[in-house]
C-alpha cells in the first residue's frame, strides 16, 4: 500500500536519501515529517522512520499511512518539536539512530493554507503559529513596541529599512490579515508591481522566525541530533535561507574542527576535542530541472555530515 498522495513535493529528496545512505533495516528520524515526502523515500529504501512535526495537522494525516499499523510499526510519529528528539527518543527505548534528515521552515502545505496565516499570497488570519500554542503573528505585530519589531525585521528578514516598517506597522494597529500587513509593509517600502521580489517577503519571513522561535529550535535540533547519531550516522539538513544555512555550517564546521586554525602569523590554537563530526558535504543545491519542477526549491541548501565515535558536547541546561 502507498501512502495519500503528498500535495507537495519535497526538496532535493534525492540528494538527501542519497546523502543518509540508508540501507534496509536502518533506523531513521525524519525530523520535520511535514508531508511526508521524505518520510516517503526513506521507507521505501527500508528504514524505520521516526517522524518529528510539532504541527497537529501533520500528525493527523501521518496518522493514516499503513505503516504505523505495521507490527512492529514502520512509522511512529511523534507530535514534537525537534528539538526534543533525544528526549523522544529515550521514551520509546531507542539511544542511538542511523540517519536524521531536517528540512528547516515552513511546509508547503502550512504556506498554502490562507488560514494559516503563514503567507499573502491569500489572505488570512494573521497567524503564522507552526503549534498554535504559542502568541501568534498579530499578537507580535499590535503588542509589541517599534524597537522590538524592528529589530526582529532587521536580525531575521534582513530588512535594512527596518525601522520604517516598523514604524508604519505601530501607525497602522491593529492589524489582524495577512493581506493588511503585506500592504503596510509594501506602502512603507515603495513596493513595484511587476517586480522580481515582493518587498513584503522579508518581513514575513522574520515575523514567522520570531513568533515560532525557529532559530533557536534549530540550533537545539542540531545538538539534539549530534547526540542521537550512532557513529558512522549521517546528518543532512536542508535550509531555506542564509540565517539557517549559517547556523548549519557553523554547528558543523565547529563539530568538524573545521575552523581556521591560526596561521604563520599567529600562534596556532590549542587542540579541540576530538571532532565529533567528519565528512562534510560541501553545500547542494538544486538543479535548474528541479527549480523547473519546484519554484520553491531556488533557496534551498543541503549540508550533511557522518557522526564520529567522539562523545557529544556537553548541552547547557534551558533556562528555567
Amino acid at each position: 500500500m502507498s501512502a495519500p498522495d503528498v500535495p507537495h513535493i519535497p526538496v532535493l529528496l534525492d540528494e538527501v536519501i542519497e546523502q543518509l545512505r540508508v540501507q534496509p533495516g536502518d533506523v531513521v528520524i525524519d525530523a520535520t515529517f511535514g508531508a511526508g515526502g521524505y518520510t516517503r523515500a526513506l521507507l521505501n529504501a527500508g528504514a524505520t522512520v521516526h517522524a518529528f512535526d510539532r504541527d497537529p495537522d501533520a500528525i493527523e494525516a501521518g496518522s493514516q499511512w499503513p505503516e504505523t499499523r505495521e507490527d512492529p510499526p514502520r512509522l511512529v510519529l511523534h507530535a514534537r518539536r525537534f528539538s526534543e528528539m533525544l528526549e523522544a527518543m529515550a521514551e520509546v527505548g531507542v539511544e542511538k539512530v542511523d540517519g536524521i534528515a531536517m528540512d528547516i521552515g515552513v511546509s508547503s502545505m502550512q504556506l498554502d493554507q490562507a488560514e494559516r496565516g503563514f503567507a499573502f499570497s491569500a489572505d488570512g488570519p494573521l497567524d503564522m503559529r507552526m503549534d498554535r500554542q504559542r502568541p501568534n503573528a498579530a499578537d507580535f505585530v499590535n503588542e509589541a513596541d517599534e524597537g522590538a519589531i524592528a529589530d526582529v525585521l532587521y536580525q531575521y528578514g534582513e530588512e535594512r529599512q527596518s525601522r520604517r516598517v516598523a514604524r508604519a506597522i505601530v501607525a497602522a494597529r491593529p492589524l489582524t490579515t495577512t493581506g493588511e500587513l503585506a500592504t503596510v509593509v509594501r506602502k512603507a517600502l515603495g513596493h513595484r508591481p511587476g517586480a522580481p521580489k515582493d518587498p513584503a517577503t522579508r518581513s514575513f519571513q522574520a515575523i514567522r522566525i520570531h513568533v515560532n522561535g525557529e532559530l533557536d529550535e534549530l540550533t537545539e535540533g542540531l545538538c539534539a541530533a549530534e547526540a542521537l547519531l550512532k557513529e558512522g550516522g549521517r546528518l543532512a539538513v536542508v535550509s531555506f535561507h542564509s540565517l539557517e544555512d549559517r547556523i548549519v555550517k557553523k554547528f558543523l564546521r565547529d563539530a568538524a574542527n573545521a575552523t581556521p586554525r591560526g596561521s604563520r602569523h599567529l600562534p596556532e590554537a590549542q587542540p579541540l576535542s576530538p571532532p565529533r563530526f567528519g565528512d562534510l558535504s560541501k553545500a547542494i543545491r538544486p538543479s535548474k530541472a528541479e527549480i523547473d519542477r519546484n519554484p520553491r526549491a531556488r533557496s534551498s541548501t543541503l549540508r550533511a555530515a557522518t557522526r564520529t565515535g567522539a562523545p557529544p558536547l556537553q548541552r547547557k541546561e534551558k533556562a528555567a
